[in-house]
């Protein structure tokens, strides 16, 4: 991330602006300024921050998945929720929303992890927190990036109609209180976590009722089989 302004797809910049000037957003910049200087390894890289915003523009955005922090292992983050990088192991709860995708939909679980094939169709992956600490989870939370996601999710909110948002786990369910519901559909279920999925993560069958949901406003579904090119 630059120090003086953050290189994002232009449409978000516009959505975005007041945010990017706000006392928060320049207090965080700082931190994250004062996190290098110390020699503190940061994920992800800087220019992979804001990936899952240049990958699906505000204007492509029919469906969001809410997370809550960058994986904190070398090589894992990528600026996109859930997934990790061509190359990389798959992490646990990735696992499972393979698994439960094959239940779901009969798509045969990709040996890949990087979502970046769902980014491209319309699927914004939103941590909540950007930035994380190697080998240290949550250590940017409170800095202000919450502040900035939650804007994110208002400017949808506020901007945009039918869109569906897949809210897994509490962390992400508290969001739902910045969703308009009578414009938009919400799915909820259990984190796809091993310590929680078989409390209903399995068995949600979010991806074929989100196609549902687009295909009813007349939008193209998405494809979730990331084994096809």
């Amino acid at each position: 991330m630059s120090a003086v302004s953050p290189q994002i797809e232009e449409s978000w910049m516009l959505f975005l602006y007041d945010e990017f000037q706000a006392s928060y957003f320049e207090a965080l910049k700082q931190f994250l300024r004062e996190e290098k200087a110390k020699g503190i390894r940061i994920f992800p890289p800087g220019s992979q921050i804001f990936n899952a915003f240049n990958l699906t523009p505000f204007y492509n955005v029919k469906v969001v998945i809410i997370g809550q922090d960058p994986y904190h292992g070398p090589g894992q983050a990528h600026g996109l929720c859930f997934s990790v990088p061509d190359g990389v192991q798959p992490p646990p709860s990735l696992v499972n929303i393979y698994k439960e995708q094959q239940q779901d939909l009969g798509i045969p679980v990709p040996k890949t992890g990087n979502l970046e094939p769902w980014a491209k169709q319309g699927v914004l992956l939103l941590n909540a927190i950007l930035t994380v600490r190697a080998r240290q989870a949550a250590s940017h939370h409170n800095k202000g990036w919450e502040q900035f996601t939650d804007a994110v999710i208002k400017q949808l909110s506020d901007k945009k109609e039918g869109l569906v948002f897949l809210l897994w786990g509490k962390y992400a369910q508290e969001k739902g209180a910045l969703i308009d519901a009578d414009k938009h559909h919400i799915l909820q279920a259990p984190h796809p976590s091993p310590f929680s999925a078989d409390r209903g993560f399995f068995g949600c069958k979010h991806f074929s009722r989100c196609n549902e949901l687009l295909e009813k406003q007349g939008k193209t579904p998405i494809n979730w089989d990331l084994t096809q090119p």
